[in-house]
């Protein structure tokens, strides 16, 4: 099938003051761009090449490091943008009962979710997934995510939340725990409920 580049679903400074717009133009139109171009590269000329993305990533054991490290690169970055919107959003009743009946509450999950980040050491993600209809936090090193049939824990992610350095160093250098904070306020809970539906 023929991989596209996604366009960006808002301008680059359309998430300040949570995410600078010279980190959101550098993340996206190079390092995310470079993960396409890469993957694109090493599918070419595979029988991967036909395959959905979804559908390499399910299997990325039977692929080499760069169809893993750049698909995985391609399909993370895709999400995180679209976990993301200009002042945040609320999330569904159904979701929002899901939150309070598998966390406890909203707070609960959010704990959760910055604890997932911050003990990622290094480089990596920390996921909201759906795993047997039933909500999950989890994380994963570099650019693996939780469809991979290497994933320590796997699910359908529905909230992608990026701790690479480039994603925050600019604005809060080694602060990780402020750029989490401050992610929080732009989390678009609607796609992540449509996520969530689709998901069940």
């Amino acid at each position: 099938m023929a991989f596209e580049f996604p366009d960006l679903p808002y301008d680059f400074n359309a998430l300040e003051p949570s995410i600078d717009a010279q980190t959101m133009e550098i993340h996206y139109d190079r390092h995310h761009r470079t993960y396409f171009n890469n993957f694109v590269a090493a599918v070419d000329g595979t029988p991967a090449a036909d395959q959905s993305l979804e559908q390499i990533l399910a299997n990325v054991s039977s692929q080499s490091a760069a169809v893993r490290n750049n698909g995985g690169g391609l399909y993370n970055h895709i999400l995180y943008w679209n976990s993301m919107c200009a002042g945040g959003s609320s999330a569904s009743a159904e979701l929002e009962s899901a939150i309070n009946s598998t966390f406890g509450s909203t707070d609960a999950l959010t704990e959760k979710m910055t604890q997932a980040g911050l003990t990622r050491f290094g480089s990596g993600f920390a996921w909201l997934i759906v795993k047997d209809g039933e909500l999950h936090v989890t994380s994963t090193p570099n650019q693996d995510n939780p469809l991979m049939d290497v994933a320590e824990v796997q699910g359908t992610p529905i909230l992608a939340l990026d701790v690479w350095e480039h994603a925050y160093y600019l604005k809060y250098q080694n602060k990780r725990p402020d750029y989490i904070k401050a992610w929080f306020d732009v989390v678009d809970w609607a796609k992540v409920s449509a996520r969530f539906d689709a998901a069940k």
